[in-house]
């Protein structure tokens, strides 16, 4: 950047030499593929294609207007800078992913659901205005009085309407602390019940669940607050030494089976207290490895359990593709005991997190209640992380194809972050053709991939020699091990654990 060019003189720049390079593809008749140098996608990256755009270098938060409480920014912008430089002025987003690396333009362009998104819903919901590159080059501004429709179309449609180079995020006043209570159930349909309870009160700021087993569980309950009710020590969980978060609710309600227990978190390391150890996910990392799974184990191995650097290990090897179910599974709350139940007989994975969510109207790619008996009803989101409980492949696909079809059936949609196994044709009568197909012959996009090919899963067993090779114990957990290590400690990294607010 030149001493007289300023965020938004250079993000103009940059736009409009993004702009010309996809113009030049739309008149060669070229399809191209958008790179933006991260991802907190389960699925394999798609490399296939000669034909890049790279928004990479769009990463810089440009203004925050604190008479609107909004705040300008590019889409690499991960979720542990913004929330920095919001809480640096006493303000904080409306939804918070979970992941710090999650980035603004991968939450609006994916489907993210964190628990403040039983008030606001998907993260996409709290975004005013967006700013895309068409995939004629043309730049259009979007939001809810402008090129309406492309505003809620692109929202979960992973970039296959345009190339979004600018966000505005809308914000609140944030407190420096969230009175955090864990409530016990003991029933998943006292689990369910009692979030449905909570999702009404007005006083409740963040609402979340885990459940351990059948019989065990914990509906997380949280409050903003600019007091420190007692003269404990701050709960965090940012530090090697600090408990995983999961355990720390297990061994509270373990603890106090019968009563409700309440600590202040500060609001950052509430925001980001899954983090270390991706919910759980890090946990089967131990048992690949054969490794005692405990405090000093975590600790020594902390540098490696972190989102980030977990990623860097999963998109190395072809693992997560073929071995782990990784879903996160959206239908109406009353018939998530129906599917729990049978997550359970059929993986038998715990815990299970629950995280009741505000739903999207129609039409729109993110998961929403289906037509039919439960369509007002709010939604209740279920992540199901963990071994599928098989090697071979062509069960792996049988077990994820039939979750799928009882997700359908009972007037449920997936996050398409994860694997897919749908056929096309049983994709698109899961998500609205039509509405999608019209969107995209409008804004000119039929150049760019389809949801269905950037989501797809490979339902054959052929495979190539090197996931043959990395399916293997223990090469392709080492394999990703040495990625991540090589990641943890480079300068990249060192650099965003530097400016981490945490």
């Amino acid at each position: 950047m030149t001493a007289t060019q300023n965020p938004t003189e250079k993000h103009e720049k940059t736009v409009a030499e993004l702009s010309a390079t996809v113009r030049k593809y739309y008149d060669r008749g070229e399809r191209f593929r958008i790179r933006h140098g991260s991802t907190n996608s389960t699925r394999q990256t798609a490399t296939k294609g000669k034909h890049f755009v790279d928004t990479g270098s769009l990463s810089a938060i440009l203004r925050l207007d604190t008479a609107t409480q909004t705040c300008l920014v590019e889409p690499n912008v991960p979720m542990d800078r913004l929330v920095k430089y919001t809480l640096a002025r006493g303000l904080i987003p409306l939804v918070v992913m979970e992941f710090p690396g999650i980035t603004v333009g991968g939450g609006f362009s994916g489907t993210s659901a964190e628990s403040s998104s039983f008030r606001y819903g998907f993260f996409d919901r709290t975004i005013v205005r967006v700013e895309m590159v068409l995939a004629n080059g043309n730049i259009v501004h979007c939001s809810e009085t402008e090129n309406t429709d492309l505003f809620h179309g692109a929202a979960g449609a992973m970039g296959t309407l345009g190339v979004v180079t600018m966000l505005e995020v809308q914000l609140k006043p944030a407190k420096s602390y969230l009175q955090t209570s864990y409530h016990p159930v003991t029933s998943v349909t006292e689990a369910v019940e009692t979030m449905r309870k909570f999702a009404t009160d007005p006083s409740i700021d963040y609402l979340d669940g885990i459940l351990f087993s059948q019989n065990q569980g914990a509906i997380i309950v949280g409050r903003l607050s600019d007091v420190c009710s007692d003269d404990r020590p701050k709960r965090t969980f940012s530090k090697a030494t600090d408990p995983w978060f999961y355990l720390h609710v297990q061994d509270t309600i373990s603890s106090h089976p019968s009563t409700v227990s309440t600590e202040a978190i500060p609001l950052a390391e509430y925001l980001f207290r899954y983090d270390r150890g991706a919910f759980w996910a890090a946990r089967w990392s131990f048992d690949y490895f054969k490794t005692p799974f405990n405090s000093l184990t975590r600790t020594l191995f902390d540098s490696l359990m972190h989102t980030r650097v977990l990623y860097k290990a999963q998109d190395a090897t072809p693992l997560s593709a073929s071995q782990y179910i990784a879903q996160d599974l959206g239908l109406p709350s009353t018939r998530a005991e129906e599917f729990i139940n049978y997550t359970v007989h059929t993986f038998g994975i715990w815990p299970l997190w629950l995280c009741p969510l505000k739903p999207t109207p129609h039409p729109t790619i993110n998961p929403f209640p289906a037509s039919g008996p439960g369509a007002s009803e709010p939604l209740l989101n279920i992540g199901l992380w963990g071994p599928a409980g098989t090697k071979r492949r062509d069960r792996f696909v049988e077990l994820n194809r039939d979750l799928e079809d009882k997700l359908v059936a009972l007037g449920g949609e997936k996050a398409l972050y994860a694997h897919t196994f749908y056929t096309e044709d049983e994709f698109w009568r899961v998500y609205d053709r039509g509405w999608y197909d019209a969107l995209r012959e409008k804004y000119g996009a039929t150049s760019l991939p389809s949801v269905y090919d950037k989501v797809k899963g490979q339902l054959d067993a052929g495979r190539s020699m090197r996931d043959r090779v990395l399916d293997l114990r223990p090469l392709g957990g080492a394999y990703g091990v040495l990625k991540a290590i090589r990641y943890c400690y480079g300068s990249e990294y060192r650099r965003i654990r530097r400016d981490a607010p945490l």
